[in-house]
């Protein structure tokens, strides 16, 4: 797949890890939640750098019994960002993967890609989570720490909205599950 990164990507959920096993994955980022084991699917990957982190996908702190992400774990994603790219381009290849591939991961992907891309505007980076994952639904949490660490202004919270937007275009019914999910300001986002 042409993309803007400067290395591979694949973005997926846990059902899909197994057909990832002979792509050359040079790098994980595999994020849980807290209770999940570790995938087996990663006992038939090659040699990889990689990183577990382990959160709920929620977007609103609270709950004692739920996880939410927290800024270390932005930060620590943003930290492996920046090892992916000391290693050489034609070599690295990205897989970055949560329960469904949807929110945790391509939030990840979008500010990996923001990250390296740093001249690349925000709308465009998030076309590019588009393309590489068309059914990407990006954690705002997420987002909103990672805009602040990288000094975005909160452009790529904005540009978000967009995705927010096509996918409500796509699918009418997502605004009412994501509200009963506790993910409104999201829905409030798309449509600012």
């Amino acid at each position: 797949m042409n993309t803007i990164a400067p290395f591979r990507i694949s973005v997926c959920g846990i059902e899909e890890l197994a057909g990832h096993c002979d792509a050359g994955v040079s790098h994980v980022l595999s994020i849980l939640d807290p209770e999940w084991p570790v995938p087996e699917a990663f006992g038939a990957f090659g040699v990889h750098a990689k990183l577990e982190l382990r959160f709920h996908d929620v977007i609103e702190a609270g709950s004692p019994d739920v996880i939410a992400p927290r800024r270390e774990h932005v930060a620590e994603l943003l930290a492996f960002g920046r090892g992916l790219l000391e290693e050489p381009h034609d070599g690295a290849h990205l897989l970055v993967h949560c329960h469904a591939g949807i929110s945790r991961s391509t939030a990840s992907l979008a500010l990996i890609l923001a990250q390296a891309l740093p001249d690349v505007p925000a709308h465009r980076i998030c076309e590019e989570v588009l393309h590489i994952r068309p059914q990407a639904w990006p954690n705002l949490r997420m987002l909103e720490f990672g805009d602040a660490m990288l000094d975005r202004r909160g452009e790529l919270v904005a540009a978000a909205a967009g995705i927010y937007r096509t996918q409500l275009d796509r699918r009418q019914y997502l605004a009412e599950q994501m509200r009963s999910g506790g993910r409104g300001r999201e829905i409030e986002t798309a449509t600012r």
